[in-house]
């Protein structure tokens, strides 16, 4: 490996606290290992692990004055061979590792392994290289019931499995919150009824609130019938969707469940 010029303290800091995130990085077992394969003095075991992580890349760094060491150790801790089945923690990890080393011109590959690249200045450049989808919908603060449906889709950056799945949750809330176990139109129709609801938006006490309900109740089975139907019964070949339509369409599915956050269920809490 070539001399690489050392990582200021920002850069050094924002990677450790990626690798050694506490619900996401590495286990303390797993850092001690690296550590040693990477022939780094761990010196400060009982540290919270990103302090551990920091302190013996620090160490090596200004010992040897070069910035080979964190990128050795990138390298063993990002080896797919690891991540066999746990893909969804080695994208999270090499799409925040890509945030960060863009400031200093370096990228994780797809095999895990770290390349020179031209170097960011800019956060949302930063941000737009790391091409995550996950963190566009971020940008435009994604209610949370997206991500919990379809967060390793999101992930592998698949917008056609991702939104199906998405959209499968808005109907698996809707049961749960009516108690209702129908799909699709039937179990919109028969919760957001105008005339027998077992779901309200409002209190349904003014023609405003009455028609509310009712294009509320439209725009789901509208998502249902044009989005997911199509999704879920055409190859993904037969139905192309770029990144731009993922991004609405999920924008409307986060503002589903922003209305379902507000939604009462008729004579008992949901």
């Amino acid at each position: 490996m070539d001399k690489i010029e050392p990582f200021n303290a920002q850069i050094l800091e924002a990677a450790c606290k990626v690798l050694a995130d506490t619900e996401r990085g590495l286990t303390g077992l797993e850092l001690a290992y690296i550590i040693q394969d990477c022939k780094i003095v761990d010196v400060d075991p009982s540290n919270t692990k990103w302090k551990r992580l920091f302190n013996s890349l620090a160490e090596a760094q200004n010992k040897y004055q070069v910035g080979n060491h964190l990128i050795m150790f990138i390298n063993r801790a990002l080896n797919p061979v690891s991540y066999a089945r746990k893909k969804e923690a080695f994208e999270w990890r090499r799409s925040e590792l890509n945030v960060v080393l863009s400031f200093s011109g370096y990228q994780v590959r797809e095999d895990g392994q770290v390349i020179r690249t031209q170097k960011e200045t800019t956060l949302r450049g930063a941000r737009e290289r790391a091409g995550a989808l996950r963190i566009k919908l971020e940008d435009r603060n994604a209610h949370q019931e997206v991500f919990n449906y379809c967060r390793a889709e999101l992930l592998d950056q698949n917008y056609f499995h991702a939104i199906l799945e998405a959209i499968k949750g808005v109907a698996q809330r809707i049961r749960n919150m009516s108690g209702l176990s129908t799909d699709g139109a039937e179990l919109v129709n028969s919760s957001f009824s105008v005339k027998n609801p077992i779901l309200k938006i409002n209190s349904l006490q003014t023609e405003t609130e009455i028609s509310e309900q009712k294009g509320f109740s439209n725009i789901l089975v509208g998502l249902f019938g044009s989005v997911r139907n199509p999704v879920a019964h055409a190859p993904k070949t037969s139905w192309p969707l770029s990144e731009q339509d993922a991004l609405d369409i999920f924008s409307m599915i986060s503002f589903i469940h922003r209305k379902l956050d507000t939604t009462t269920k008729i004579g008992g809490s949901i």
